[in-house]
């Protein structure tokens, strides 16, 4: 086991090893480019998205990893283009990130705007990758294509969010102009979705949906989970975590993730005051995003503990093993990767019955599922897992984590997908 450990800390060290960040003061436009990378990789992908901000999750961990695999495997090869504060270039062996200048989203504070269309172009004109991934749905993907125009590289679209479900996530409190927006949504996803070779996404609820609103090419690839970082191990130094985040020593459920309307933490909020009431069990929202004033103004706010979101995937994977379950409230997540992290981690969940998490739960059988929309089942629900036998649950979730779940078993099936699309049989040695 220590060898395993530390051989897997080494390689991960080499992966991430970067050099100084390459601060671009007259703009990427006007400067000139590092050497092509990686110039004789069997197989080069360049991730495009704006999902990548200082406090974004599932996406930008998804493309950290993929560079961590990368960077181990000298015959494949990985650019990325994000927006940015300013123009900057960081390179970490075979994966390279381009940032280029954008402003802000308003109401968005970690995402900006991809906008620099022309050094988008000199990019994709300088790596020359075999395979452009687009992990955004809207203006992103067109950028892509007005900078792809001359490569004419092969193009796959990561189906990262259920986007007509985001006009309404309550479909019980969706109005007509909701409902309007959802259709459009679903007719632009089904345009979008005929412009790509394949669109991939990372559950069957996910597949489902996109062949629903008639997209043909789909190929489903799951995420995955570093369980290394995300260990029941860590349990052991439980108490000392709770500390220093100040939770109680009393039973903790822990929300992690982005404070949106889709996550439908109001549904957890008008549940709990009857879950602790019958079993004693704290909520805890982990995480930022743009309703977070609101939901401090509901009745049972002041009885939340509130933690600010955690950069560091350590203290995450500390905070994962230290509570007693995690919940998953959100009915339309494309996956679920705080869900994994949970399962990897040894600790239960308690999801919704809709969207990528339930699939996960119900898959590893490491938890309890309520349904969608009803506070009432989601606190009869929360009371029966609260007295479960948690610790027999959570080793059929690291069994399930490890046996489906690991990165380098998720990449080597991404790259295949790459690899056919673009007519290569990657060599990940080179």
């Amino acid at each position: 086991m220590v060898g395993t450990l530390g051989l897997y800390l080494v390689t991960r060290r080499l992966a991430l090893q970067t050099t100084p960040s390459l601060v671009l003061s007259a703009g990427l436009p006007r400067s000139d480019l590092p050497p092509r990378l990686r110039p004789h990789a069997t197989l080069g992908v360049l991730d495009v998205t704006k999902y990548f901000g200082s406090t974004s999750g599932g996406i930008k961990t998804y493309l950290l990893e993929k560079a961590r695999y990368v960077g181990v495997r000298p015959g494949l090869r990985q650019v990325m283009v994000i927006p940015g504060v300013d123009d900057r270039i960081d390179t970490s062996n075979g994966s390279r990130i381009y940032r280029l200048r954008g402003p802000r989203i308003p109401m968005n504070p970690p995402y900006r705007f991809l906008l620099a269309t022309s050094s988008f172009r000199r990019i994709v004109d300088h790596e020359r990758p075999n395979v452009i991934e687009v992990g955004s749905p809207f203006l992103v993907p067109w950028l892509a294509r007005l900078a792809n125009r001359r490569l004419q590289a092969p193009m796959v679209w990561y189906y990262h969010s259920h986007i007509p479900r985001l006009a309404a996530p309550d479909p019980d409190q969706a109005r007509l102009g909701h409902r309007l927006a959802e259709r459009l949504l679903s007719k632009y996803v089904r345009h979008l979705g005929d412009r790509f070779p394949v669109v991939i996404c990372a559950s069957d609820f996910a597949a489902r949906e996109l062949a629903d609103l008639g997209v043909s090419r789909i190929a489903r690839v799951p995420l995955g989970v570093d369980l290394h970082t995300f260990h029941p191990g860590r349990r052991a130094w439980g108490a000392e975590t709770r500390r220093d985040v100040g939770l109680p020593d009393g039973p903790v459920a822990l929300f992690v993730g982005r404070f949106a309307g889709e996550k439908r933490l109001d549904v957890l909020l008008d549940a709990w005051a009857e879950v602790e009431r019958r079993c004693r069990v704290r909520l805890a929202l982990l995480g930022a995003g743009p309703i977070e004033p609101r939901l401090r103004t509901h009745p049972y706010a002041s009885r939340v503990l509130w933690l600010p979101y955690q950069p560091s995937r350590d203290r995450m994977a500390d905070l994962m093993a230290a509570v007693d379950f995690v919940v998953a409230p959100g009915p339309n997540e494309t996956f679920g990767l705080a869900v994994l992290e949970s399962l990897a981690s040894g600790t239960p969940v308690l999801s919704v019955d809709e969207g990528g998490a339930s699939e996960l739960v119900a898959g590893s059988g490491a938890g309890v599922r309520y349904r969608s929309g009803e506070p009432a089942h989601c606190a009869e629900m929360a009371v029966v897992l609260a007295k479960s036998n948690l610790p027999a649950l959570g080793a059929k979730a690291r069994a399930y984590a490890c046996q489906w779940h690991g990165w380098d078993t998720v990449f080597d099936q991404l790259f295949r997908v790459y690899g056919d699309v673009a007519g290569i049989r990657p060599d990940p040695r080179g």
